[in-house]
Order: structure tokens, then sequence, then C-alpha cells
């Protein structure tokens, strides 16, 4: 994690969430009680309902339309995998501890 945050220091900071725009008061709280910089935070609309890795590589492909795209931290295998395969570096944030139950969330019932 330290790599990702010392990279911060000379470009803009944006968050993309899988989760619904319905969250975001509880999004921001977790972005700030977890320390992460402060920057613009993309979220799904709340009817969508596609798969984490299908949303946030939309979403990931229209913020890079008129900005560099230096790296994508994510913690799902399956986006880093896209995200990957569409061309961009990705840091894969395995400090988390998997849960099945999450995973299910973003990828079938997309919830997150």
């Amino acid at each position: 994690m330290a790599l990702a945050l010392r990279s911060t220091e000379d470009c803009e900071v944006v968050h993309l969430t899988g989760r619904p725009e319905r969250c975001r008061r509880d999004t921001v709280a977790w972005l700030a009680q977890h320390g992460l910089p402060d920057g613009r935070l993309w979220m799904r609309p709340n009817h969508d309902r596609r798969p984490a890795r299908h949303t946030k590589l939309e979403i990931l492909r229209r913020i890079a339309r008129d900005r560099e795209v230096r790296q994508v931290v994510d913690d799902d295998e399956l986006v880093c995998d896209a995200c990957e395969e569409a061309g961009f570096r990705v840091i894969r944030a395995r400090w988390t501890t998997p849960s099945e139950t999450l995973r299910d969330a973003q990828q079938r019932a997309g919830r997150t």
C-alpha cells in the first residue's frame, strides 16, 4: 500500500467503487476512516447491478478519456484482471482478507 500512497503526491487521486450512489455518505466516511487520500469519488448508478468488473472498467475508461490513469488499485481479482486486460497498470490490494460474501456481492449480485 505504501507504493500506491507514495505515488499520490504528484497526481490527482480518484476513488472508484462498485458501491451504488445511495451509499455515498457511508463510502466517504469509510475512506476517511481508513486514511485514504482525498479525491473525487466515482460510484455506480443505483440501478446498475452488473458485476463490478464490468461497471468499474466502464467508469475507468470514462475517466481515462481526458486524463492519464497511472495505476488502478483494487482488491477484487476479477476487476484487476479486467483492468490489466484493458491495458491499465494494476496494483492488487492483497492486504485485505478475502470474503466469499463480498465476492458474490461484487460479481454476481452487483451490490457493491
